[in-house]
């Protein structure tokens, strides 16, 4: 039996992997340099109020989220709990008078998980017609 995963055309999946895989590797990137605990990442955390402490806790609750969405099972899950992570990011960022940039970057972070999950999976798209049926 062919799964709601993969009932959509061949280009559309692979453009929806590709979609997908930004955000993706910079999720990854992100959370792993405070795993790390990469000094200049660190001190950006610090910019945003947050104790060192909290660093590495949220870097594992954001890589998380990211393998939730990885995996196509759990992705719609994933792709829910990245909009929160990301929407705490965009506050944050908006909390102390980031620029436009770090405000608008988890902004197209999110937009890129949705899209690359919209056409990946061809149940979105019955939740969230984009198009009108039948014209």
């Amino acid at each position: 039996m062919e799964s709601a995963m993969t009932a959509v055309s061949g280009k559309r999946l692979w453009t929806g992997r590709v979609l997908s895989a930004l955000p993706v590797l910079y999720l990854l990137l992100v959370g792993g340099t405070r795993v790390v605990q990469v000094q200049g990442v660190m001190d950006w955390f610090a910019s945003l109020g947050y104790p060192a402490r909290l660093a590495v806790p949220t870097a594992i609750l954001e890589l998380a989220c990211t393998a939730l969405y990885v995996i196509p099972q759990t992705a719609v899950l994933g792709a829910i709990l990245l909009t929160g992570y990301l929407g705490g990011a965009v506050a944050s960022n908006v909390r102390i008078g980031g620029d436009w940039f770090h405000i608008l970057l988890p902004v197209l972070i999110g937009a890129l998980v949705w899209g690359g999950l919209y056409l990946r999976d061809a149940r979105l798209e019955a939740l969230v017609p984009l198009r009108r049926s039948g014209r």
